[in-house]
């Protein structure tokens, strides 16, 4: 019987780009969340981490269509949902 090999943490590509786009995603909630009113809710981000939990978990099973289809799902939802402001106006 063959040894499936383990592996270590942020060994592939979509370990290291899902930790980034998560980075982003806590680094916008912790800025919004210093607000006084803030604009959004908690719960508003757990829809863009869940996904990006999935994209990596498809992305290490060598489904890199899937994955890229929903690190663009999540992108969109960012976009439309969370609205953040990238370059002041």
């Amino acid at each position: 019987m063959p040894e499936k090999r383990r592996r270590s943490a942020l060994e592939t590509f979509w370990d290291w780009f899902t930790v980034f786009c998560f980075a982003g995603l806590v680094t916008l909630m912790l800025q919004r969340s210093a607000e006084d009113t803030p604009r959004d809710k908690l719960w508003h981000y757990a829809p863009p981490a869940v996904g990006l939990a999935v994209a990596n978990y498809a992305g290490n099973e060598e489904v890199h269509w899937l994955a890229a289809v929903i690190v663009a799902a999540v992108a969109a939802y960012v976009y439309i949902v969370l609205k953040p402001r990238i370059w002041k106006s």
